[in-house]
């Protein structure tokens, strides 16, 4: 099923976007629910699992420990022409790992192009960690290493702002000798305040076990609660079951 080039319409595209975490059976059957309901009579989704190094691995994986949805899962690694595979897909997902692999990756493909066209015409997207991360205009709030350097940091854009996953508020304490010891690293928060200080994009911070959902121009959060950063106002907290976007929306 060839697609023609499509311009930006955001309330044409489909995403589910999660944040992680998924490996309690409580979230894995919501992340299952939610994948059923999305793609609907879709029963084959393409999947990109170039965030990790063993790609068959990563396929075999998901399916064995039931975060597939049901569905079934054809690595596009497997097929010869990536761009045409991602023309003729009816569901798209993209697997968690290391956000600079994958996005060094889509560009080493050519396939930021054919995936951005795709959704904007109407594929459905899942993405999942780094699968969210790359559907944010930048991949500059990832929390991972730069392992590789991607050509630049210009991510797919399907969305009008960035996404923190694995996000959590507070402080970090690690256990040593049966107690508890502040760490005293820098927190989410100051580093989603670091980014603001050069950069306006808003940026939601996406709990574990967390999903966006977007469809119509509508923005709804499931799973868990998200806390939404504005350059230069306090941050927001929603929770699951309300809309994220837009800010006129929310207090």
């Amino acid at each position: 099923m060839e697609r023609r080039r499509a311009a930006l319409d955001w309330a044409a595209m489909r995403l589910l976007l999660g944040s992680g975490g998924f490996g309690t059976p409580d979230r894995a059957s919501l992340l299952s629910e939610q994948m059923q309901s999305f793609f609907g009579p879709i029963d084959k989704l393409l999947f990109v699992p170039y965030a990790l190094k063993d790609h068959d691995a990563y396929v075999e994986g998901l399916t064995a420990r039931g975060l597939h949805g049901g569905l079934c899962l054809d690595g596009i690694h497997r097929r010869a022409d990536p761009v045409k595979a991602v023309e003729e897909a009816e569901g798209i997902y993209i697997g968690g790992g290391n956000t600079f692999r994958l996005l060094d990756a889509l560009y080493e493909l050519n396939l930021l192009d054919a995936i951005r066209d795709g959704v904007r015409s109407g594929l459905p997207y899942l993405g999942i960690s780094a699968g969210t991360n790359v559907a944010c205009p930048t991949m500059m709030t990832t929390n991972d290493m730069p392992i590789v350097r991607p050509p630049s940091f210009e991510a797919l854009g399907l969305i009008p702002f960035q996404i923190n996953v694995h996000y959590f508020s507070g402080r970090t304490y690690v256990e040593a000798g049966g107690t508890f010891q502040e760490h005293f690293g820098e927190t989410r928060d100051d580093r989603i305040a670091e980014f603001h200080e050069v950069n306006g994009t808003p940026v939601i911070g996406l709990w574990e076990g967390g999903i966006l959902r977007v469809e119509g121009g509508q923005y709804s959060l499931r799973g868990a609660p998200a806390r939404l950063f504005r350059r230069g106002q306090p941050a927001v907290d929603i929770q699951p079951g309300k809309p994220v976007w837009p800010p006129k929306d929310i207090p």
